[in-house]
């Protein structure tokens, strides 16, 4: 594993877990940083976060690059954003930021499938049970559907200015 580096401005860290919460109910996406035979990848996914279980779904095609990354290395970090904009004639950028390290991986389970769109729809829709309806209104259509779960080992925030 790789030396772990710490916030050099410690004052810029938000250590409150309500206001972590708060930044990842808000942001609707996680951009993940994937690597494997010493070769980078980046992506960007919309997620839902589950609380009780400190972990995000998301849903993707289970073919592709993603997937092959995945496969090879599970082990991913993630950061979410609160873009407040950027700051003229200050040099300076607002924001507040939440650094994931955890495990991805794919949802096998018909149930965990169920659960994790659950999750996802809760999140990201204002009706979810209209996308449930027109959408995902048989198992089939959950068999064929690709459900990632990313299982948080530490969370860490930052806000700047």
């Amino acid at each position: 594993m790789m030396p772990r580096y710490h916030l050099q401005k410690k004052e810029r860290e938000i250590n409150n877990q309500k206001e972590i919460l708060s930044i990842i109910k808000t942001g609707k996406y996680l951009t993940i940083a994937l690597c494997r035979n010493n070769e980078p990848y980046i992506v960007t996914l919309s997620c839902g976060y589950d609380e009780r279980k400190n972990a995000f779904y998301f849903h993707s095609r289970l073919r592709g690059l993603k997937c092959e990354f995945i496969k090879d290395n599970p082990h991913v970090c993630a950061t979410i954003i609160e873009d407040k904009g950027y700051i003229m004639n200050d040099c300076a950028h607002e924001f507040r930021s939440v650094i994931i390290r955890g495990k991805m991986s794919f949802v096998e389970t018909l149930e965990e499938k169920k659960y994790g769109m659950d999750i996802l729809l809760e999140h990201l829709e204002e009706n979810p049970d209209k996308i449930k309806q027109e959408s995902l209104s048989n198992d089939i259509i959950y068999r064929n559907l690709g459900i990632l779960r990313l299982d948080v080992i530490e969370m860490h925030g930052k806000w700047g200015r």
